[in-house]
């Protein structure tokens, strides 16, 4: 090895200065604002080269979604095994995932519920990595709740949802403070109090 490259790390490919180029431009921009120029520009790629891996933007942003999700899973994966094997711990481990984003300088929200917001109505392949990221976080959640045996496991899901869903919304819009840290609070007082299915009920 050379004396001028030893220690030197590889540049990353064309393909994931675009992906990485797409994340900071379609989250702080937005999708819809965010044209294909400012991502090839900001990666530093060809047209040609952008065109080779993705195809147009439409691939770009599915790839952006797909990119977010396994990032996201893999924070939940670690402190749901730092939490341990309990139910409601792992309940809980999901606020605290939460909770990192939301310390992120330069957060803006949810990805997914902003990226369905501004391709609004449109039939687009990227609504189905949204609705797949929202159904596999609720099949989780339902998850723990069943192992947890608690009665009535749909209503709590669903109180569950709108205190994650409530919680990014008004901390991105700055209308409730610290909202993450009140919404663990309330997870953990409903957790606490509501009732659970009897030994009968769960057979």
């Amino acid at each position: 090895m050379s004396p001028l490259t030893a220690g030197t790390a590889p540049r990353p490919s064309a393909r994931s200065r675009l992906l990485e180029a797409a994340d900071e431009l379609f989250y702080r921009q937005g999708v819809d604002a965010t044209g294909v120029d400012a991502v090839i520009e900001a990666a530093n790629v060809a047209r040609m080269t952008f065109y080779k891996h993705f195809g147009g933007k439409d691939a770009l942003v599915v790839a952006y979604l797909e990119e977010r999700d396994a990032r996201w899973r893999g924070l939940l994966d670690d402190l749901c095994q730092a939490a341990g094997p309990a139910p409601v711990a792992r309940i809980m481990a999901v606020f605290d995932a939460l909770a990192v984003y939301h310390r992120r300088p330069g957060y803006r929200g949810c990805a997914f519920a902003n990226a369905a917001a501004q391709l609004g109505g449109r039939d687009h392949p990227a609504g189905a990595v949204v609705a797949a990221h929202k159904a596999a976080h609720r099949a989780r959640l339902a998850e723990w709740v069943d192992e947890a045996r608690y009665a009535d496991a749909e209503e709590l899901v669903d109180l569950l949802l709108m205190l994650y869903e409530g919680a990014t919304t008004t901390e991105a819009l700055g209308t409730v403070t610290e909202a993450v840290a009140k919404a663990q609070r309330t997870v953990a007082r409903l957790l606490d109090t509501w009732p659970r299915r009897t030994e009968e009920e769960t057979r």
